[in-house]
């Protein structure tokens, strides 16, 4: 299933990715912000669990006290 989350505090406007029915993450797609960032989280975050990718990210800082990876995680979590 798809979902769309609208990030707070990073260049992204947008972050759309989809689960599977195992709860696999699958497609991230960061629109706008810095797009070899994004490009790289996407391809390091595909196939993995929900709960490792938001073990792994949560809490990553950049700027404004978040991230891209901590806006994911945070999408994540809202939806499980």
């Amino acid at each position: 299933m798809q979902h769309t989350f609208k990030p707070k505090g990073i260049c992204a406007r947008e972050i759309i990715f989809e689960l599977d029915d195992n709860k696999l993450v699958r497609n991230v797609k960061f629109m706008g912000g810095c797009a070899g960032n994004a490009s790289g989280i996407s391809k390091l975050v595909e196939g993995l669990h929900v709960d490792e990718v938001v073990a792994k990210l949560k809490g990553t800082q950049c700027r404004y006290g978040t991230s891209c990876p901590d806006q994911l995680a945070k999408a994540l979590e809202e939806i499980t």
